[in-house]
């Protein structure tokens, strides 16, 4: 939708809502990691929609560690936070980028605990290594 595709694994299950000035994509894996698209097309600066997600979390997690992050994703340089919160006695890290393009702003939030690093962290980056805006 919006020219924003991307590869998941069959086994993950895909489930997509509208929300307002937009979108969201979370594709599921078996167990409990996960992988959110959100396209917004009211277009609100990268920066302004990365502190919001960020809020967010620091709201259900107050103890969070976040520091600044970077990753390239379809194609650009998308800014945001590498994000560590405790859950459950597991360490959960989450990564959330934001980039924006001429039509929409895009943020991608991925999110695995410290049991499913090795199996699921791999296959979070495909997700976002395939992801294709155009």
């Amino acid at each position: 939708d919006s020219g924003v595709s991307f590869l998941y694994p069959e086994t993950w299950k895909i489930e997509r809502d509208e929300i307002e000035d937009g979108w969201l994509v979370t594709v599921q894996s078996p167990a409990t990691s996960f992988m959110m698209v959100c396209v917004r097309h009211d277009r609100p600066t990268p920066e302004k929609l990365a502190e919001a997600a960020l809020d967010d979390l620091r709201d259900s997690y107050p103890e969070l560690e976040a520091e600044p992050g970077a990753t390239n994703l379809a194609g650009r340089l998308a800014r945001g936070y590498d994000v560590r919160f405790f859950l459950f006695d597991l360490t959960n890290t989450c990564w959330l980028r934001t980039f924006r393009t001429p039509s929409a702003t895009v943020l991608v939030l991925w999110q695995v605990n410290d049991l499913e690093m090795e199996t699921h962290e791999p296959v979070l980056r495909a997700i976002g290594t395939s992801l294709q805006v155009q």
